[in-house]
Parts: structure tokens; C-alpha cells; sequence
């Protein structure tokens, strides 16, 4: 079994370090900063299981609903709001849907969300979709691997991973060196750095996007609305939340611009839009394998990686496949796709 120390404590790191917890491991979470402070932060929130992936990430996200649950049934503390998602407009043809998803008509679209202004002629509905506070799912996964014996070493860089007869035996921190039997490395844009004196080349690209915090009215939008444009969902106590792609914004001044010309087309979607304020934009940098598939599995002897793009909707499957083949040793079909090599 042994030690093991995973890097990184966004909601993919936390959900490792849980499951190798649970699996009886002794097991170390250690973080630059808190949980969730990173990419996880600024994360939308979106969980769905889509087939529209490239193929080797497809057992994942095919799974990623039920381990949702799963992790429900067992952690009180990690709540998800079944919302179901309306998406339309984008490239895909009408009549090309995912398992679980329905086209729906004008009128059924504004039975769902009676707020729009001009409901679409099309959409899909995907009922299973959910939506998670990101990084209170981390502090709870944190929380329930700490109760079950993990060790968490926070405001702590790792600056190195250590090797030894070719082997990683541990990784060097701002505050000393951290032993272990396998690393995990879930740190997101920071895997390549780590990974570079292993002799590994991890292809993991930083992909920026914006998250926005709004004031709306209550019951504005009930799903998560997804446009070409925007995707828009409420969040606790009255919050809006939206996500948008990132156009190249490298001052306070053109992120607000951009955060407010969102917020009118939210604000154009919606009777009552009017009343939606802007409260806060952030740029989160999420990693993004550049193969466009979650990238899981040994490095060299002692190393392994976890680094995918779809963090928040894969960390319950990607977590508890991770610990298993950590700790028992038991190689998971679903990540066949998904090795480094």
C-alpha cells in the first residue's frame, strides 16, 4: 500500500488524496495554497456526461454522473443541485444528441425557463446535468480524507519531485522534504514544471477562461443555460454565475469591458435582465492536455500523473479509478486511453 503524496488540492487532488484515504492509504494533500484556489475556483460548475469528447476520455465522462451520486450517498457535504442544462446554437446539427438529452421546442424551453425573452425554436435539454460549488466540493473531499487519516500540508510549494535509483521516492517542499511511495501529481498548469526532471514532457497548455459573479433577481434562470456566447446559472443566495471564453484580456480595464458586455447579453436573454449586475470577473487557468483528453496514469517508477480539462466533472470517477490503481494496484479499463505514454 504505502505512502502517498498528492500534489495539487484542487477538486482532482482532493478527490485523489479521499479515495486513497478511504482505500486505507496514508496519504499527504499538499498545496501552494488552500483547497480550491486555483483553477477549481473560478470553475463554472457545470457536471455533465457527454460522448462528444475525443474517445479516450469518453468511459470517464460516461461514468462521471453516477460517481456524482456516489459521492453524494457517502459525503453529505458535497451538494450538488440537479438542474439539467438547455443549450442551443452551437455546431452541432439538431438532431445529433447525447444519451439523456432531448430536443425540445419553443414552448417546452419556456416551460423550463419562463425568464427568456425569446425562447429558441430548438434546444437540447440534458435533465442529468448538475451544478457544484467547485471549491466547497474540494473543502469537503479534503475534509472527509483528513477524517479518514490524510494528512494535509498546505501554504506549502512543492519545488521539485525527488528521485532516486530512477525512481520518485518523494517530492522537495518549501518546508522540507515529503517521502513517499508514489507521488501523484494533479497540479494542473504546474504538471509540466514537476514533471520536467523526471524526463517526462507532459503536453499540458494553460487555458484561460472568465468566470463571472452577478446579482440578479430570484428564480431568473433555472438551468444552465448554454449559448454560444454565455453559459449562465444561479448560483447561492440570489448569484448569478456565467463563463465565457477568454479573448486575449491582459489588463483589469479589458477584463471589465468584457465582463460587462457579457453581462448585457445576459441581461438581452432575460425578461427582468435588466436588473442583473455585475459583481466580480475572474480569469481562471484551467489545464488543457493538449491531446484534448484527460491524461492518467504512471510517469516513471513511483510517479503518476492525473491532469484533465473537465476537473470539476471528472473528479469523483477520476479520483476513485486513481486510488485504486495507487494503493491496490489494479489497473482500471476506463483509463486505457488516457495513459501518458
Amino acid at each position: 500500500m504505502g505512502d502517498v503524496v498528492v500534489v495539487g488540492a484542487g477538486i482532482v487532488g482532493a478527490s485523489v488524496a479521499y479515495h486513497c484515504a478511504r482505500l486505507g492509504a496514508a496519504a499527504t494533500l499538499v498545496d501552494k495554497a488552500l483547497p480550491g484556489a486555483g483553477a477549481t475556483g473560478e470553475s463554472f460548475g457545470w457536471i455533465g456526461a457527454s460522448r462528444r469528447v475525443p474517445a479516450p476520455g469518453r468511459p470517464l465522462h460516461a461514468a462521471a454522473v453516477r460517481e456524482y451520486r456516489r459521492v453524494e450517498r457517502e459525503l453529505p457535504d458535497v451538494r450538488v443541485r440537479w438542474v439539467g442544462s438547455l443549450s442551443w446554437g452551437g455546431p452541432r446539427p439538431p438532431g445529433d444528441l447525447d444519451p439523456g438529452s432531448r430536443l425540445l421546442d419553443a414552448e417546452q424551453v419556456a416551460a423550463l425557463e419562463p425568464h427568456l425573452g425569446r425562447p429558441p425554436e430548438r434546444a437540447v435539454h440534458t435533465a442529468g446535468d448538475g451544478v457544484v460549488d467547485p471549491r466547497a466540493a474540494a473543502d469537503a473531499l479534503v475534509a472527509a480524507a483528513c477524517a479518514r487519516g490524510a494528512r494535509a500540508v498546505f501554504g506549502t510549494a512543492v519545488t521539485g519531485v525527488r528521485v532516486s535509483g530512477g525512481r520518485a521516492t518523494g517530492v522537495d517542499t518549501t518546508v522540507g522534504c515529503l517521502g513517499a511511495d508514489t507521488v501523484v501529481l494533479t497540479a494542473g498548469v504546474d504538471v509540466p514544471v514537476l514533471s520536467a526532471p523526471l524526463g517526462v514532457a507532459v503536453p499540458v497548455a494553460p487555458s484561460p477562461a472568465v468566470l463571472l459573479r452577478l446579482d440578479g433577481p430570484p428564480d431568473l434562470v433555472r438551468t444552465v443555460v448554454a449559448t454560444p456566447e454565455v453559459e449562465v446559472r444561479a448560483g447561492a443566495d440570489g448569484e448569478l454565475l456565467a463563463a465565457l471564453a477568454h479573448t486575449g484580456e491582459t489588463t483589469a480595464a479589458a477584463l471589465a469591458r468584457s465582463a460587462e458586455r457579457a453581462r448585457d447579453r445576459i441581461a438581452a436573454l432575460f425578461r427582468g435582465g435588466e436588473d442583473v449586475r455585475l459583481r466580480s470577473a475572474r480569469v481562471g487557468v484551467r489545464p488543457m492536455p493538449t491531446a484534448g483528453h484527460p491524461l492518467i496514469g504512471p510517469l516513471v517508477p513511483g510517479a503518476y500523473l492525473a491532469v484533465t480539462h473537465s476537473g470539476v466533472t471528472l473528479a469523483p470517477v477520476a479520483g476513485r479509478l486513481v486510488a485504486e490503481e495507487v494503493v491496490h494496484n489494479v489497473e482500471a479499463p476506463e483509463l486505457r486511453g488516457c495513459r501518458p505514454s
